[in-house]
């Protein structure tokens, strides 16, 4: 099926399920709402899959790695071949978010979207749209038809780890230079300028700060790419890691899996998502708010709010995992705590 296709599938939350687990909510033994969004967190999983009789969470952590030929304007810190580097420590398990990922019980699948590079390591996932994108300095970063084909394989994978049985998915993304197309591909949906959505990324001086700014301005200024076209501004000033964690977002409505949403980039990606198709926005979490200057207006511009506020900007799906683990002392309370019948309490009841 075609992008639009896939998204006009996508069905409201199912009303009934989220009634009835607020109703759960309210008999067990506690005072009514006193575990405040975790319980808004169970209401919205059940609306998601339609019941409110729920499984605890098997989660895949989904990293796309690619790389941006806008480095070359030295709008990062390191090289490029950091980001094959980085992708190879994934699949050996010496990464962050491997180390993170096993705390909250979730496997780490590295995906190679766009590496500059072919790889030749066991349990990479090759998935390759280009050898990473254009310099959006000299030209448009990806064609319209690359762009759709990255996001189509981030709706697949989600539909792969669905039939394998995952029903969490965590987002995360690795590619030297993804803050700068980022910040470009979120200036232009937001109207706001590059001067308020751009940072410093994995750690740039002031004088590479003004290039990148100046880098992305020109970008938008030359190409003029349309704010209500999200493939269009993908295209010309995006990464196909963006375009893929889009793809997942979708892949979450249209599967009917809950996705998470980790830091600024994977805000980013989830704000074309929802601007492509709004319904899908339900079926999104903001695990943390990333400290990159435009962390929070990146969830603001969606309506959502973090769970957690961690002062974290290492990307990977690092926040997110640690995000993930809420589910789990959530499901717990759920599941498990006694309604007040059996713990032998007086019923609280709703004041005014």
């Amino acid at each position: 099926m075609m992008l639009s296709e896939l998204c006009n599938t996508i069905q409201p939350l199912d009303e009934q399920a989220m009634r009835m687990a607020q109703k759960r909510w309210d008999q067990i033994a506690k005072p009514l709402h006193s575990l405040g969004r975790l319980e808004e967190m169970i209401v919205q999983l059940a609306g998601i899959h339609r019941t409110a009789d729920l499984q605890l969470r098997k989660k895949a952590v989904l990293i796309f790695c690619a790389d941006n030929g806008i480095v070359a304007e030295g709008v990062t810190q390191t090289g490029q071949e950091v980001t094959a580097t980085v992708t190879e420590n994934f699949t050996k398990g010496l990464a962050t978010i491997n180390t993170m990922a096993a705390v909250c019980d979730a496997d780490v699948f590295p995906i190679d979207i766009g590496i500059a590079k072919d790889m030749q390591c066991a349990g990479l996932d090759v998935r390759k749209v280009a050898y990473g994108t254009k310099n959006f300095a000299k030209e448009p970063a990806m064609t319209r038809t690359e762009a759709e084909r990255a996001i189509l394989t981030g709706i697949e994978l989600v539909k792969e780890k669905k039939l394998q049985g995952y029903n969490l998915i965590i987002t995360g993304e690795m590619g030297i230079g993804n803050t700068t197309t980022s910040s470009a591909v979120f200036s232009v949906l937001s109207g706001l300028s590059p001067e308020m959505v751009t940072g410093r990324g994995a750690g740039l001086s002031s004088e590479g700060l003004h290039r990148k700014i100046n880098l992305i301005q020109h970008a938008i200024t030359k190409y003029q790419p349309n704010p209500k076209d999200i493939l269009d501004v993908l295209s010309k000033v995006g990464g196909f890691d963006l375009c893929g964690m889009m793809g997942a977002f979708l892949g979450g409505a249209i599967y009917r899996i809950p996705i998470l949403i980790d830091g600024f980039i994977s805000a980013v990606a989830a704000n074309c998502a929802v601007y492509f198709a709004p319904l899908c926005r339900d079926f999104l979490y903001a695990t943390h708010c990333s400290a990159e200057p435009a962390g929070k207006l990146a969830l603001d511009a969606i309506g959502m709010q973090a769970y957690l506020e961690c002062g974290m900007c290492l990307g990977e799906g690092t926040g997110a995992v640690i995000g993930a683990k809420l589910f789990d002392f959530a499901w717990a309370a759920y599941a498990e705590v006694a309604d007040f019948h059996a713990a032998h309490v007086i019923p609280y009841q709703p004041l005014q």
